[in-house]
């Protein structure tokens, strides 16, 4: 029988297939070092409650543990905490080097002085140029196609309001705000297992979070390609392999120069660049 792991809590693994079998991992998945995930396709013993095979993966995350992930939803505030910039391009980098669809929910708009307002509109009309989809909390209407048939990882600073969205977009959830804010950074109540559950037609992962954004795992140039106005367009600098940070000939600082590429953006480039 084929079913999906939903449920990882230490040992036992949850398993959908009709209905849900708690299950346990042969023990032959420890001697070629393999580990059921969350997000998993397997083949299991639903009598004996063994998972017998893992199906082949699309992709996985570590942090958190999770697989044959479609999309993740980066929950990002604007206001308490305040907007930040990095943050969302180390997540956006991080997402789509593991092959995964990054949406942007931007929250607490309701928040912002005028000025304030401007700032941020400039960076979801910059994000949504991009071809990125960018949405705000404001409308519940907005998520109810993007969950079909499809696993998302929700992921975002703490304190952004993930938790908030989560009971917006189904009330049975019912989650406490304050437990999944501190869920996604630090705290004592600190989320310590993965879950997935149903939302509008498809799986939601609630997560962790990313507890850890490891960008040393990328070479710089996978950093570059992995930003979509750092990647688009290379091909008309005056060097293939142009990193667009000392080049002459470049056609992103040309572009840096003219306001087509937005200040903050390209100095979370160059930051993430000389953290390597």
């Amino acid at each position: 029988m084929i079913g999906r792991i939903i449920k990882q809590i230490s040992n036992d693994y949850t398993v959908f297939k009709d209905k849900e079998y708690v299950c346990k991992a042969r023990g032959v998945f420890r001697n070629i070092k393999e580990t059921p995930l969350v997000g998993d396709l397997v083949e299991f013993d639903s009598e004996k409650k063994v998972i017998l095979k893992i199906e082949k993966r699309k992709n996985s995350l570590i942090r958190p543990s999770i697989s044959n992930i479609d999309q993740a939803l980066i929950v990002t505030s604007v206001k308490s905490p305040d907007f930040s910039s990095n943050l969302l391009d180390k997540l956006l980098v991080m997402i789509e080097y593991n092959n995964i669809k990054p949406i942007i929910c931007f929250t607490k708009l309701d928040l912002l002085n005028e000025k304030e307002k401007k700032q941020i509109d400039e960076y979801m009309n910059y994000y949504s140029n991009l071809g990125y989809m960018v949405l705000t909390n404001q409308n519940k209407n907005d998520f109810k196609d993007i969950f079909n048939g499809k696993i998302t990882v929700f992921t975002g600073q703490s304190g952004a309001g993930k938790s908030s969205l989560l009971n917006m977009l189904d009330s049975n959830l019912k989650l406490s705000t304050n437990e999944i804010s501190v869920a996604l950074g630090r705290g004592k109540h600190t989320t310590r297992h993965t879950e997935l559950f149903r939302l509008y037609d498809g799986l939601v992962a609630d997560t962790p979070g990313f507890s850890s954004i490891d960008m040393s795992i990328l070479k710089p140039i996978e950093i570059r390609d992995n930003m979509r106005d750092m990647f688009n367009g290379v091909e008309h600098c005056k060097y293939r392999d142009c990193m667009h940070i000392k080049e002459d000939g470049c056609y992103i600082k040309e572009k840096l120069a003219t306001n087509k590429i937005l200040k903050e953006r390209y100095e979370n480039y160059i930051n993430f660049i000389d953290r390597k």
